[in-house]
């Protein structure tokens, strides 16, 4: 009975203690059961219910059983003489069978050699000690053969690899997502060269016709000044590729151009500007300059002036 409710008690525990675990570690199955519907989480319940009435049946099977041995023990002599299956299996499995110490058997175990009077005993070793022994050695020619004979296991390395591989896919599956989010919001001048030579050939292709190829301007403005009419930030450039002026025949680009183009040929178009084109056409709208953000600790006015210091 004291087994039971120790059994019981250590259950009891164990459930109590999953909230904290869930809590302390980062596991993914938390998430994706918060992320489930409560049809599904219904079904889950019902399911573990089922589960732990069985393994309740099963321990008060196993308990009805220990108890009913031990009644007919009490009431059969001859079975209380008798050891019990547990009482067999530790002693075939786990300690082992142990000569007595003294005597005849003592003097059978003593080894030819002995240290300062002390004679060691040749004892065997453990059972359970004994089979992890045979266990790893079957282990090691399993492993061996695996990986080293029949070569069918990945080595460390080739394991390190595969994990770069798929490193790198995720990365650029990583980036291929950055660039399809693209806005006018979120768009930067982007000066690497593989940038700026797609831009000059989408700004060539598309662009050229009604900007000139050197961005002079033609039916459209000029895009070499430092005259803008919607703005000449980087994402005004892009709003007005992407979106277009309609009414003054500049067509929308969203739908032929991806957002990682768009800012391609917007940040080639930055570039323009300060060059001399061959037949510029006359400066448009206002004058754009580049707003220098001010650090968010600048010291005021206020706090630059400047205190004499008595000698």
């Amino acid at each position: 009975m004291k087994k039971f409710k120790s059994l019981l008690f250590l259950m009891a525990g164990m459930m109590t203690a999953l909230p904290t675990m869930a809590q302390s570690s980062e596991i993914s199955w938390v998430g994706k059961l918060q992320q489930m519907e409560s049809s599904q989480l219904t079904l889950l319940v019902i399911m573990a219910v089922v589960l732990g009435v069985i393994v309740l049946l099963l321990i008060l099977m196993i308990y009805l059983m220990s108890f009913m041995v031990s009644v007919f023990r009490k009431e059969n002599p001859e079975l209380a003489s008798q050891p019990t299956w547990w009482d067999e299996f530790k002693l075939k499995y786990i300690v082992g069978k142990m000569k007595p110490a003294g005597g005849k058997e003592e003097k059978e175990m003593m080894l030819d050699h002995s240290y300062d009077g002390i004679v060691e005993l040749d004892n065997h070793m453990p059972p359970w000690l004994a089979n992890v022994f045979y266990i790893s050695i079957a282990f090691a020619v399993v492993y061996f053969t695996y990986f080293s004979v029949l070569g069918l296991g990945k080595t460390q390395i080739e394991e390190y690899e595969e994990e770069l591989r798929i490193a790198a896919i995720q990365a650029e599956e990583r980036a291929s997502l950055a660039l399809s989010s693209i806005d006018e919001n979120t768009a930067v001048f982007d000066n690497s060269t593989a940038a700026l030579g797609s831009g000059k050939s989408i700004f060539e292709a598309n662009c050229a016709a009604c900007h000139a190829a050197d961005g002079g301007g033609g039916v459209g403005p000029n895009l070499t000044d430092e005259f803008w009419i919607h703005g000449g930030s980087i994402n005004d450039i892009f709003k007005i590729v992407k979106y277009g002026v309609v009414e003054k025949g500049m067509i929308p680009w969203q739908d032929q151009l991806s957002p990682e183009e768009i800012q391609n040929v917007s940040s080639y178009i930055m570039t323009l500007t300060g060059t001399t084109p061959a037949n510029p056409k006359a400066a448009e709208g206002e004058k754009y300059e580049a707003t220098i953000q001010e650090p968010v600790d600048a010291l005021t006015e206020d706090e630059l002036t400047v205190e004499e210091v008595e000698n």
